[in-house]
């Protein structure tokens, strides 16, 4: 259960610095859906509208990695944080996106591995080696 109100459109349109976001939200998706976690932040224009911004220029905006490995790292950092919302979402994008179940498949296995030696090294307190330092 949320700990905020979840806004809806007719709240939304109350606002018209939520009802902006929402709006710029259904054109740039394409979609008129409204996920509950923008809905939430719309407790708060300003953290919603900051949010968004940066939502689009990290996972939106061309960049150096496509699409869909931006979703299967967004994915993985999820997992390894806890955060089920964040898991089933960026799942879902990732999916819509073109990620193929091998690739799930593939991506679960790495954050399997990596959840798995990440705390046998911490447990361990193995030293960096060297050779993986960065050398100016």
């Amino acid at each position: 259960m949320a700990t905020v109100k979840l806004w809806t459109d007719s709240d939304a349109n109350q606002s018209p610095r939520v009802k902006a976001v929402f709006d710029d939200i259904r054109a740039v998706r394409g979609s008129d859906f409204i996920n509950n976690f923008s809905r939430g932040l719309a407790n708060d224009p300003a953290t919603l509208e900051r949010t968004w911004n940066s939502l689009k220029e990290v996972m939106i905006a061309p960049s150096a990695l496509d699409p869909v490995t931006k979703e299967l790292i967004y994915i993985a950092v999820s997992v390894s944080n806890g955060c089920g919302y964040c898991i089933h979402s960026h799942t879902a994008a990732a999916r819509a996106k073109g990620m193929t179940e091998a690739q799930y498949g593939d991506l679960l296995a790495v954050v399997g591995m990596a959840s798995s030696t990440n705390r046998i090294v911490t447990a361990l307190g193995i030293p960096i080696d060297p050779e993986f330092e960065v050398v100016s």
